[in-house]
């Protein structure tokens, strides 16, 4: 660990469980235990708010994906997971749930530390979100069920459907939200009695990491789940095209999805993907202004804007765009930027230098196609991997700066007339993972919602979510839905079931 780091840790103190943690040798887990990569090849992992290193992970190659993708099988087919009743599975994720709660402190630790995030937030939202959905689903593990079904064809028959799991789940997370998607892609096959291998992030896998010890406390047979880290390239195109894998749900850049799901197409694999986003907020002349910029600290300005349904494109009435603008100007010059750990902290860094020279490159080209600054977009030479919140204005909806997902803390703001001008905008955008209206004209937001292109549409709010209320998009935002019951159908292939029966004598 660099002496930066550490001096930022005594600083602001983590419990002694996270420290012991980043000072372990980071292996894979495969079949129940922590093993070494077979290459032995490290990956270094940075701490964004410094930029130096924090740690290293393993980095797994063929043999590894081999064994991870063999173990998982043998859980499926002989071991203790394909024996256990439904009511115990429920039992073991229910614990598991108990466990991160009990731990929600030194995961969001971690987390904040691998990703950047502001650690109350991230506790709350990151960790805490993923014991709530990780109990929802629990639920259903005991509620799975076919149906009888009367058919038609000669003779007599009995007829039902039976839902058996699909398989070997291929699980592969991004980097914005390493702890919480990865129970958004893990609750709902171990719900179902799948078993799993997890690709986190090569820059965020340490959270995981440590999940692993409480999966193992919490009574998950061997194999049921296994982690491999490392780079994305490597194993993902490994996994997604493994003869072993049943199944493979993915989130990512729309860019990397498209290969995930080519890789799948050949192999004839089921794929969910849940890619990138370009989210409008459509604001009316009668909207609650205030409420619409406060919200941009969740909607834009959250995780340093990178969430792939942020609402980084806004629509507002003519009449009231330049007021608009100022109050979202005055919420992101009052944001601190500060290191995750810190109590003050309300953005912190992107995740890379890389990520942020891309997020300059994006203002930079907006400014220079002709969009206007309204504040941020500069100073990003100094330590740590941090971009100030910023605002754009413009009114050409075709300028890349728009249409482009820039994945940082970036806004444009565009003005339209008349709500037909402001449906047309909004729609004009490959993607469609979400978007808001706000209006306090429910008859309008009723009109609009059907029509609008997107996955999940709010109306007065931005950025909701819910264990019970399934996400993902259209269009390039890619296909198929985490959460909510919904979800459980992509974990579960259908049988049918044919019994002739006998006709007694009269």
């Amino acid at each position: 660990m660099h002496p930066k780091i550490q001096a930022m840790i005594d600083r602001y103190g983590i419990t002694d469980a996270a420290r012991a943690f980043l000072e372990e040798e980071h292996q894979l887990y495969i079949d129940g235990a922590f093993v070494e990569a077979a290459a032995k090849g490290r990956v270094p992992v940075f701490e964004p708010s410094t930029g130096e290193t924090l740690t290293s992970i393993a980095a797994a190659g063929k043999e590894d994906v081999d064994r991870a993708v063999a173990a998982a099988n043998r859980a499926l087919e002989d071991g203790d997971w394909a024996a256990m009743k439904p009511r115990d599975r429920q039992r073991v994720l229910l614990r598991l749930a108990d466990l991160i709660e009990e731990q929600a402190q030194t995961l969001g630790e971690i987390e904040s530390l691998d990703n950047g995030k502001a650690l109350g937030p991230c506790i709350e939202m990151d960790i805490l979100g993923g014991a709530e959905l990780l109990r929802y689903m629990a639920g259903f593990a005991t509620k799975i069920a076919g149906a009888t079904r009367e058919v038609s064809a000669p003779g007599c028959h009995f007829a039902s459907t039976r839902k058996e799991p699909i398989g070997v789940v291929a699980a592969i997370v991004p980097w914005n939200w390493p702890f919480n998607m990865a129970l958004w892609k893990i609750a709902a096959p171990l719900a179902a009695g799948c078993t799993i291998v997890l690709k986190p992030a090569e820059q965020t896998s340490l959270s995981m990491l440590y999940f692993m010890k409480l999966c193992e406390r919490a009574g998950l047979p061997k194999g049921v789940l296994n982690l491999v880290t490392g780079s994305g390239r490597v194993i993902g195109d490994l996994l997604v095209g493994h003869p072993g894998v049943s199944k493979v749900s993915f989130t990512g850049s729309t860019e990397v999805g498209r290969r995930v799901g080519a890789t799948a197409g050949r192999a004839l694999t089921p794929v969910t993907l849940e890619l990138g986003g370009k989210s409008p907020m459509l604001v009316f002349a009668d909207a609650d202004l205030d409420a619409v910029a406060a919200s941009t600290r969740w909607s834009v300005f959250f995780n340093a804007g990178q969430v792939c349904s942020a609402g980084s494109r806004i629509y507002a009435h003519r009449s009231v765009f330049e007021d608009l603008v100022a109050k979202i100007k005055q919420v992101a010059e009052a944001m601190v930027m500060a290191p995750g750990l810190d109590p003050v902290c309300d953005i912190g860094p992107v995740i890379s230098a890389h990520a942020r020279a891309a997020i300059a490159s994006h203002i930079g080209k907006g400014v220079a196609d002709g969009a206007r600054l309204v504040c941020g977009g500069d100073d990003m030479s100094g330590e740590g991997f941090f971009v100030k919140p910023t605002v754009l204005t413009t009114d050409d909806n075709r300028l890349a700066v728009v249409q482009e997902e820039i994945f940082g803390p970036v806004v444009v703001v565009l003005p339209f007339d008349e709500e037909a001008q402001a449906l047309a905008l909004a729609n004009d955008n490959q993607y469609g993972l979400a978007a808001s209206i706000w209006t306090r004209d429910i008859s309008r937001a009723l009109r609009l919602v059907p029509r609008i292109e997107a996955g999940t549409v709010w109306v007065n709010a931005h950025d909701l979510v819910d264990s019970s209320m399934p996400f993902g998009g259209f269009k390039d935002s890619g296909f198929g839905k985490d959460m909510g019951p919904e979800q459980l159908d992509h974990f579960l292939r259908t049988k049918s079931l044919w019994i002739a029966v006998a006709q007694g004598e009269e």
